[in-house]
């Protein structure tokens, strides 16, 4: 028995090469089979969720894994930039002279070094959004004491100390309250600037943040093709535990104004990049100097990103689906949100399955994971057909998981009121997850950790409320 070719004689690209083989490189992976494409995985852990698609290619198969894709991705942004480079040097390298590619040419590489150059920096990424006029917190690069010394006066307490470079989850930073906290921050941190400890070993200043009130964290997802074309996603609404994603709600409720700014904003930075994918792009609901609800830029993820899980039920076009269509080269697909979600993460154990499936218009997503504290290990999409029982079905899952991500609690809210406004009369802002986290460990660890052991001290104007 024969059987036909499933692609075109014009389909150059057959197979998709992803950097990184976790649930993400997972998700695009599903998304690709029924699009015709099969993907291969560079991944050191031959377990990984993604090899239930696709072989996968340790870092010391290099080579292997190249002959095996015809186009290159990734799904995690932390990817070494030499790999990403190398890649991209590929599709130039197999054009013959008449200015045509050879039919065994690779195709590119999606997204191009420049946006995991930026992303990979925050000094860089917040500098990248000040030139295209994008609104941040105020922010200066700090190489020495005396610097950090200069910063908290230049920019008021309390500061966010970061390293630029590495660091997640709240690690790598260091909240400033009083003066007397400068020398434990600088001594936490210091070894990031020469590259030094198990943060980062490229060496960098760090960044020092001031804060102001902010609403709500929102971000918004968009598709950029290679012939330009950009398609976004509606604003989503987040909420964290212990510094991860547990919560997203799609729309965001009572952000449709400000969508067309978020929308501005990811277009701009796409286009500067000239960029191919999905990226994420995580913003702060605060006040302009009017009173007028306004965003700021915090983070830009160059990937297909958790706060958009939500689209592989609820949007016509799935993030993962719009990637894949990228990376390939086809149209995108249409990102309308065909009915009002929540996403919720499932962290470190897994649920009774059957009392999640029991409750009406739940999606369940296992990443077949090793259960371990606080680790992502699935997703659950609550989509009940009356979105009048979108809340009565979040508290039945809240019932059944084993770690209900702190929805269970009423959440914290951080009031630190610290008005900086910049030379236009835009505000700043600070990563609310982050701050929440930081602070709620304060408290916790403050008469056993130098380097937190005045994060807890918070005046009247300074304070977390419960």
């Amino acid at each position: 028995m024969t059987t036909a070719n499933a692609y075109p004689i014009t389909q150059t690209i057959r197979t998709i090469g992803i950097l990184g083989g976790g649930q993400l490189g997972m998700m695009l992976a599903e998304a690709a089979l029924p699009l015709g494409y099969q993907c291969v995985f560079l991944e050191d852990n031959v377990s990984c969720p993604a090899s239930l698609y696709g072989r996968v290619f340790s870092s010391t198969q290099l080579d292997g894994f190249i002959a095996a894709a015809d186009v290159f991705t990734l799904e995690f942004e932390n990817t070494p930039t030499a790999t990403v480079k190398q890649l991209a040097k590929l599709s130039q390298s197999n054009v013959k002279s008449t200015g045509t590619k050879s039919t065994d040419s690779k195709q590119g590489m999606f997204p191009p070094p420049i946006a995991l150059e930026i992303a990979q920096d925050r000094l860089k990424e917040k500098q990248m959004f000040n030139e295209l006029d994008i609104a941040t917190v105020p922010f200066i690069a700090v190489s020495t004491q005396a610097e950090l010394q200069q910063a908290c006066e230049t920019l008021g307490l309390p500061i966010v100390l970061k390293t630029s470079r590495g660091g997640y989850d709240g690690k790598g930073q260091f909240i400033i309250c009083e003066d007397s906290d400068i020398k434990a921050a600088w001594q936490n941190l210091k070894d990031a600037v020469g590259g030094k400890g198990s943060l980062t070993t490229t060496p960098a200043p760090l960044i020092a943040e001031g804060f102001i009130n902010f609403n709500r964290e929102v971000s918004i997802i968009a598709a950029r093709a290679q012939d330009g074309t950009v398609r976004c996603y509606d604003l989503v609404e987040n909420h964290h535990y212990h510094g991860i994603l547990a919560k997203t709600q799609a729309p965001s409720v009572g952000t449709s104004h400000l969508f067309q700014q978020a929308r501005e904003a990811i277009t701009t930075v796409m286009n500067r990049l000239d960029y191919v994918g999905v990226m994420a792009l995580e913003l702060f609901v605060t006040k302009d100097a009017r009173g007028n609800d306004y965003l700021l830029a915090n983070e830009i993820a160059p990937r297909v990103h958790n706060s958009g899980h939500w689209s592989i039920e609820g949007a016509i076009t799935s993030q993962f689906e719009n990637h894949i269509r990228a990376v390939v080269g086809l149209p995108l697909g249409d990102t309308d949100n065909v009915h009002p979600s929540i996403m919720i993460n499932v962290l470190g154990q897994y649920p009774d399955i059957s009392a999640v499936l029991a409750i009406d218009g739940i999606h369940y997503h296992s990443y077949h994971k090793e259960e371990r504290n606080d680790r992502k290990i699935a997703h659950i999409t609550l989509m009940p057909n009356d979105v009048a029982d979108l809340e009565s079905a979040l508290a039945k899952l809240i019932a059944v998981l084993p770690n209900k991500v702190g929805l269970d609690k009423t959440s914290t809210a951080i009031d630190i009121d610290v008005s900086k406004l910049d030379s236009t009369g835009d505000a700043a802002s600070q990563n609310a997850e982050e701050v929440e986290a930081e602070l709620n460990t304060a408290k916790e660890t403050a008469s056993s950790t130098p380097a937190t052991n005045s994060k807890a001290k918070q005046d009247s104007n300074h304070k977390a409320k419960k």
